[in-house]
């Protein structure tokens, strides 16, 4: 019987530093050698995560919110965003002072030089100013928008573009994707693909871009540090990222044996 976790990044894989804790880096390698299919699950673009696949040997990733999918190195789904409507946000964002970013499979760039809430929130994730380009999204194709604007600010987008939903993710920072799209749609691509009954899915996430995640999956674990909603709807809730989160949760739901794990862990 095939089994598979999935593993959002942000406050699950990585702790409150952006780092992958020691605990779980073992943990993924014996779910690894036990068969188990180890899969990140994440609004970021690859260029944002390569060095977590390096490091937890990894090659299947559903990405940038669901909008694009890896299975086993090969791509298996995309979707990508209107350029009508992303020229358009974009020209209302420059009006407004405010500013987009436009994800693909291999890149983030962004509307605007200098600007203080794009600033604000990739310092928060521990990464440079992206590069500058405000017609990126005619050169290829866009999964995924990022809008920097104040937080009150957000409704006026929402109420002008109804078929897209916007996901909060930092102070200044939402994603947008087409209503409708979300991780659990990658996921359920990802698992047809690789023949896996919904029962035998796991995943772990922190928040809001996990909901549909964890209530997809057959078995849904909420970090400890989630939001409210997550440990909601979630089957089980763990200990906190930075408090062995992930490797607590595996044994929580008999993916790891407590004693063998734990002997594992130490060695």
């Amino acid at each position: 019987m095939k089994k598979i976790v999935f593993f959002d990044l942000d406050g699950t894989i990585l702790n409150e530093e952006k780092k992958i804790l020691e605990s779980t880096k073992k943990a993924v390698r014996i779910l690894q050698n036990k068969g188990i299919y180890t899969v990140l699950a994440t609004g970021r673009v690859p260029q944002m995560f390569d060095w977590i696949l390096e490091e937890l040997n990894i090659n299947s990733y559903v990405c940038i919110n669901g909008q694009y999918v890896v299975f086993e190195g090969k791509e298996i789904y995309s979707n990508p965003i209107d350029p009508v409507m992303l020229h358009d946000i974009t020209s209302v964002a420059s009006c407004k002072g405010d500013a987009v970013a436009f994800c693909n499979n291999q890149h983030v760039k962004v509307s605007e030089e200098n600007h203080s809430f794009i600033s604000t929130s990739f310092s928060g994730l521990k990464m440079d100013y992206p590069a500058v380009d405000p017609e990126f999204y005619r050169k290829a194709p866009i999964y995924q928008g990022h809008l920097y604007c104040d937080r009150q600010d957000v409704q006026m987008y929402v109420e002008r573009y109804p078929e897209y939903s916007f996901i909060q993710w930092d102070k200044y920072a939402s994603d947008f994707i087409p209503k409708g799209s979300s991780k659990a749609i990658g996921i359920q691509k990802l698992l047809e693909v690789a023949n896996i009954d919904t029962k035998n899915s796991y995943a772990f996430g922190d928040g809001l871009n996990d909901l549909e995640m964890l209530s997809l999956v057959g078995t849904g674990i909420a970090m400890g540090n989630a939001v409210p909603a997550a440990k909601d709807i979630a089957t089980f809730v763990t200990a906190s990222c930075s408090e062995d989160g992930i490797f607590k949760g595996l044994l929580d739901v008999g993916l790891l044996e407590d004693n063998k794990s734990k002997s594992e862990l130490i060695s």
